[in-house]
C-alpha cells in the first residue's frame, strides 16, 4: 500500500504472481472455444450463425460441424468467459482491497478503459463482447459481496430473461417471419426486434453467469478447493443436463425445417442448458488441472493469461483471412474448421513462449498501465 504524502492511500499495481491455475487453465480454454462460434460470424455472417440452413451448410458434413458446434460449443464458451469475468472482478476487488481503500472504484476505472478498448474492437467487428461486459460490471461490482446463495439465486433468475423475452418477441412477430431480417437470413439487416432480442439475451446470460461465477468464485469451486468427488459430480451432473437440453432445441428447430415462428422460442432450450453445461465443463477442466502436468496445461493457461490479447488477435485474423483473402469465396461449416485450427494452433505457439519472456501479453500490459497510471516493466 503506497501513502501520497498527504494520508491518502494510492492504488499501487497488483502483483501477478500466486496465479491460480485454474482460472488460466479455465480461461484459455474458453478462449479456444469461443472462436469456433465466431469463426461463422467471421466468415458466413450474421443469418448463418444463428440459423443452420441460412448458409455453409452445403453437405452432411457441414450440417454435422454445424450440429457439433451447436450443441458443445454455442452460449456454452462464452458462459465460461462470463463466469471467469464475475470471478475476476470478484478476484481484483479482493487484492485491490489490500492496496487501496477504494477497490471498487478501481475496478470500475479498470473496465470503463475496457469499454474502449471495447468500442474500439466494435468498430471492427459488430460480434465484439467486451462493450457489453464493461457496461454491466458496475452491477457485478456492486453485487459482489453478497452472500453466494443470494449471488446464485439472483444470477439464475437473470437467465431466465432471456426465455421471456423469446417468447414474448416471438409472439409479437408476423408469421412469415418478415420481422427476423438478418437474425434468421443471409445477408439482410436486422431489424429493430432481433436487436432487442440479442440485447436482451446477452445481457441476462452475461449478467446471470457472471453473479454465478461470483459464487463459485467466493466458495472455492473455480479455485480447485473441493473434492475430486464434488467435481465429478459436478461434470457428470451439469453436463447430463445441459448438453441433452441443447440437442433437444436443435431438433426441434430442424424438424420445423427451421421456420422463422420458431427462431426466437428455438433457442430456449440451448439458454436453459447453457449454465448447467458450463459448471459441467468447469468441473471438467478442474478436474483435468489435476492430472500430471503436460506442455498442452501449461501452452493453455498461457493463452489464458493473455485471453484480452488473443481474443482481440482471433477477430484481426478472421477479418484478415475469413473476410479480406477469402471473402469472395463460397465458404462451408467444414471449411472453417480449417481457421479455428488455424488459430488455435497459433495461440497455443505463441503464448508461451511469449510468457516466457515478457510478464504480460501486449494488450494486458497496456491495459495495466492505464488502469494504474504508470509505467509497467514488461520484460521478466
Amino acid at each position: 500500500m503506497k501513502n501520497s504524502g498527504n494520508g491518502t492511500v494510492r492504488a499501487g499495481p497488483i502483483g501477478s504472481g500466486a496465479r491460480n491455475t485454474y482460472l488460466d487453465l479455465i480461461r484459455g480454454v474458453a478462449l479456444l472455444g469461443i472462436v469456433v462460434m465466431n469463426a461463422v460470424s467471421f466468415g458466413l455472417g450474421a443469418g448463418p450463425y444463428f440459423n443452420l440452413s441460412a448458409g455453409g451448410s452445403d453437405t452432411w458434413l457441414d450440417w454435422l460441424v454445424g450440429g457439433f458446434g451447436e450443441v458443445f460449443v454455442d452460449q456454452k464458451f462464452m458462459g465460461l468467459f462470463s463466469l471467469l469475468f464475475g470471478a475476476g472482478i470478484a478476484l481484483f476487488c479482493d487484492r485491490a482491497a489490500n492496496r487501496t481503500r477504494r477497490p471498487a472504484l478501481l475496478s470500475l476505472w479498470r473496465n470503463l478503459l475496457l469499454l474502449g478498448i471495447g468500442l474500439l474492437h466494435l468498430a471492427l467487428w459488430e460480434g465484439d463482447i467486451l462493450v457489453g461486459y464493461a457496461l454491466v460490471s458496475p452491477v457485478i461490482i456492486a453485487l459482489r459481496n453478497r452472500r453466494p446463495r443470494t449471488l446464485l439465486i439472483l444470477g439464475g433468475a437473470i437467465l431466465l430473461l432471456s426465455p421471456v423475452a423469446a417468447i414474448l418477441l416471438q409472439a409479437s412477430l408476423p408469421g412469415d417471419g418478415s420481422g427476423l431480417g438478418g437474425f434468421w437470413t443471409s445477408g439482410m439487416e436486422m431489424t429493430g426486434t432481433t436487436d432487442r432480442f440479442i440485447i436482451v439475451d446477452f445481457v441476462s446470460r452475461a449478467v446471470g453467469m457472471m453473479l454465478i461465477g461470483v459464487a463459485l468464485y467466493r466458495t472455492g469451486v473455480m479455485t480447485g478447493d473441493r473434492p475430486v468427488a464434488f467435481y465429478r459430480r459436478m461434470a457428470r451432473t451439469g453436463l447430463g443436463v445441459g448438453l441433452p437440453l441443447a440437442a433437444l432445441g436443435l431438433a426441434w428447430v430442424a424438424a420445423r425445417d427451421f421456420s422463422p415462428d420458431v427462431a426466437f422460442v428455438g433457442t430456449i432450450p440451448n439458454t436453459l442448458g447453457t449454465a448447467p453445461a458450463v459448471l459441467g465443463y468447469t468441473a471438467l477442466i478442474i478436474l483435468w488441472n489435476r492430472r500430471p502436468e503436460t506442455a498442452l496445461h501449461r501452452r493453455l493457461r498461457a493463452a489464458g493469461r493473455m485471453a484480452l490479447t488473443n481474443y482481440l488477435t482471433q477477430t484481426l485474423l478472421g477479418l484478415l483471412i475469413l473476410g479480406y483473402l477469402l471473402g469472395d469465396a463460397d465458404l462451408t461449416r467444414t471449411m472453417l474448421v480449417g481457421f479455428i485450427g488455424l488459430v488455435w494452433a497459433a495461440q497455443l505457439w505463441w503464448s508461451a513462449p511469449w510468457l516466457d519472456r515478457f510478464r504480460y501479453g501486449p494488450a494486458e500490459w497496456l491495459w495495466r498501465m492505464a488502469t494504474y497510471r504508470r509505467k509497467q516493466r514488461l520484460r521478466r
